[in-house]
């Protein structure tokens, strides 16, 4: 342990390292700026191992103004801190927002969906393009719970056919048809399933400015919900015509001939039968529920016009008379064009119901034809079991007869005869003693 004595060095005092290290936590010191440093007059004279001590620095002032360099450093530090908190929360506010929404992909490590769409236009421009689920709701003007029913990567979770009306567009879910109608454009997702591909096909030609005829053309987003109901109905009338001579066929050949071959054709048959007749009720449904609710059928009327719609009563308000009277016109054309396709959707669910309601008929009989069946094979069955009861008495006797023993009847000539005529006439007498029981018994 270094140590120096007081005599030594006056002037300043030199204390020993462990106790120094034990009073330098508990000691506060301004914030002032350290002076360089240097070694007591005691190190100078090279009296032990001594810690450098800071040289004492000039103050400003006796009494209070010893502090003024202290409490200048602090009130500079603080603003600064101010100033630097001011500019964190205007960045803060600035980041919040438009980029609140790509910042949750961020955040949360998940990329933004893209969606692969082909884009058909009012005037029948058709292109394909990429577009993020961000982009789509600027677009679209819809929310991000709205999308769910098109999103084709949920397919799975949204199977029921379903068609929402939001103000500035229409979502469209019938089948493997994904789409949003706007008032100048739509949005096919998964354009090369089956029901894109016959959507597309029955869109364009209406677009086409030759095949109006000199008519008034429809509003276009009527067009697009009239091409989707009729593309889906004729799909499923498509799927009956196919389906339903096979059935007409299976059932003038069944229950005569009933073979693995015709059973299978039967079941699968039967199979179509009931996921047709389940689409086209579903579809149904959808229809019913879309015409008694007429606030549905006035928004799709009001899309894409300067109207809106009254909340107490409902009615149809516009700033234009005419936009007004056009508006309710189409509403009538809209609930006549949705019974129509209402009237071909029950035909087609009912003639499908019917088939399947035959096919279950003829199961059902070929259920009887094959226990009758089945009976038949029992009772033959029933029969040999007591022929063999019978049998079976009879060779309990010739094997008694059979055993080395002497019984003195084998020197009789007429002892094998008289004897091998009681087996027989009692096996035959026992046989139809068990046939009257069982058939006095109604087994038989």
């Amino acid at each position: 342990m270094a140590s120096v004595s007081s005599s030594s060095c006056s002037s300043q005092a030199v204390l020993p390292v462990p106790l120094l290290l034990q009073l330098l936590p508990r000691c506060r010191l301004p914030r002032l700026p350290l002076p360089p440093l240097g070694l007591s007059a005691c190190a100078r004279k090279g009296g032990g191992i001594l810690l450098p001590l800071p040289l004492p620095a000039p103050r400003a002032a006796e009494g209070n103004d010893g502090r003024a360099v202290a409490e200048e450093q602090d009130s500079e530090e603080e603003e600064r801190g101010g100033d630097d908190g001011a500019r964190d929360a205007e960045s803060a506010g600035a980041s919040r927002g438009s980029g609140r929404f790509a910042a949750d992909y961020v955040s949360l490590g998940i990329k933004e969906p893209v969606y692969e769409v082909i884009e058909v236009k009012s005037n029948g421009r058709v292109s394909t393009e990429k577009i993020s689920r961000r982009q789509l709701l600027k677009s679209s003007g819809l929310r991000l719970r709205d999308t769910r029913s098109v999103d084709p990567s949920l397919w799975l979770m949204n199977s029921m056919p379903s068609l929402l009306v939001r103000e500035q567009a229409i979502l469209l879910n019938l089948g493997s048809l994904r789409a949003i109608a706007m008032h100048e454009r739509v949005l096919i997702f998964n354009y090369n399933s089956p029901g894109g591909k016959a959507f597309l096909e029955l869109l364009l030609p209406r677009l086409n400015p030759r095949n109006i005829n000199g008519g008034p053309a429809m509003p276009f987003q009527l067009e697009v919900v009239e091409a989707a109901l009729l593309s889906r109905i004729q799909r499923l009338e498509r799927r009956l015509m196919h389906v339903e001579p096979r059935v007409a066929t299976l059932l003038e050949v069944l229950p005569n001939r009933l073979t693995g071959d015709v059973l299978e054709q039967l079941r699968l048959s039967k199979q179509s039968l009931v996921e047709l007749g389940s689409r086209a009720g579903d579809l149904k449904q959808m229809l019913i529920d879309l015409l008694e609710d007429p606030h549905e059928i006035r928004r799709i009327c009001i899309m894409g016009r300067n109207c809106t719609l009254d909340k107490l009563s409902d009615d149809v308000e516009c700033s234009v008379p005419l936009q007004k009277h056009i508006a309710e016109e189409e509403e009538e054309e809209i609930e006549m064009l949705l019974e129509n396709y209402l009237q071909r959707c029950e035909s087609c669910h009912g003639q499908a119901e019917r088939l399947l309601d035959s096919a279950r008929e003829m199961e059902d009989s070929i259920a009887v034809n094959l226990s009758s069946r089945r009976l038949e094979v029992s009772r033959v069955e029933l029969l040999l079991q007591v022929g063999t009861f019978c049998v079976a008495v009879g060779a309990l006797i010739a094997g008694i007869f059979g055993m080395n023993l002497t019984s003195y009847l084998e020197t009789n000539s007429w002892a094998f005869w008289a004897t091998t005529g009681g087996i027989a006439v009692g096996a035959v007498a026992g046989f139809f003693l068990m046939y009257r029981y069982l058939k006095a018994r109604k087994i038989l």
